[in-house]
C-alpha cells in the first residue's frame, strides 16, 4: 500500500479498491482492476461523465462503467444501466425516468461478477 500524500484516506474507498482488485483476480474479470487501477489515481483525475455521453455511446440495455462520477447535463432516452462511484441526484433522476437504473459499484460486481456486457465510459 502507498504510504505518504499517495494513499487514500477514506477508508471506504480503499475497502472498495480491494473489493475490485480480488473480484478481479477471483473472477479473471480484468475490468474489475482496471476501474480499481482508476479509483487509486487521485480523484481530480477521475471521469466525470454527463448523462448526454451516455446517451450517445450507449444503446437500449447496455451497461455503461463510470470510474468517478455521473453528472446530470443533457438528455438520456436510453434505457441503460450506468453503474458509478458516486452519481449527482439529477443524474440519477434521469436515468431512472428514462427506464434505467443507477448501481453502485459493489453491486455491479455481484450482477456482472466477470464483467461481460460491459462498457467503461471516461
Amino acid at each position: 500500500m502507498a504510504t505518504g500524500s499517495d494513499r487514500k484516506s477514506n477508508p471506504v474507498l480503499v475497502e472498495l479498491i480491494g473489493s475490485l482488485k480480488a473480484a478481479g483476480r477471483e473472477n479473471q474479470a480484468p475490468l474489475w482492476r482496471d476501474i480499481a487501477s482508476r479509483l487509486e489515481k487521485p480523484s481530480r483525475n477521475w471521469a466525470q461523465v454527463n448523462v448526454s455521453k451516455i446517451d450517445a455511446y450507449l444503446g437500449d440495455g447496455e451497461t455503461a462503467i463510470v470510474a468517478g462520477k455521473l453528472l446530470g447535463t443533457g438528455d438520456l432516452k436510453r434505457k441503460v444501466t450506468v453503474v458509478a462511484f458516486s452519481a449527482s441526484a439529477s443524474a440519477k433522476a434521469k436515468v431512472t425516468a428514462a427506464g434505467g437504473k443507477v448501481l453502485s459499484l459493489e453491486e455491479a460486481v455481484k450482477a456482472y461478477p466477470k464483467g461481460q456486457n460491459c462498457r467503461i465510459i471516461g
